[in-house]
């Protein structure tokens, strides 16, 4: 069972590691979006049980397996996973922000 404390710290550390993720790929390789795009494949990967391979060689039941375990999702999970998808995407926005107030990282 998860605590609302555990829950609440789990949302913070996928904010803060997917922020910090996106942050250093954006910096370095000098594009805004690089984890927001990443990111949903990751998702994936944390929540599929099958093995990369299979969506392209038997491709129906590794994408009929996906989504049933996406619709059965706990709503504490939904969170987790929405936190870290919004520490991508304030990674590409706070990027994008420094660069137009002229900060060259870099």
């Amino acid at each position: 069972m998860l605590t609302i404390v555990t829950l609440i710290i789990s949302m913070l550390l996928f904010f803060v590691l997917f922020f910090g993720i996106g942050f250093l790929l954006n910096m370095l390789l000098r594009m805004s979006w690089v984890m927001a795009i990443l990111y949903p494949l990751i998702a994936i990967f944390i929540i599929d049980q099958v093995r990369f391979v299979e969506y392209f060689t038997n491709s129906g039941e590794a994408l009929t397996d996906l989504g049933q375990r996406i619709s059965k999702l706990a709503a504490a999970d939904v969170l987790i996973l929405s936190s870290g998808m919004a520490g991508a995407v304030l990674a590409g926005i706070v990027i994008r922000i420094l660069r137009k107030k002229g900060y060259q990282m870099f």
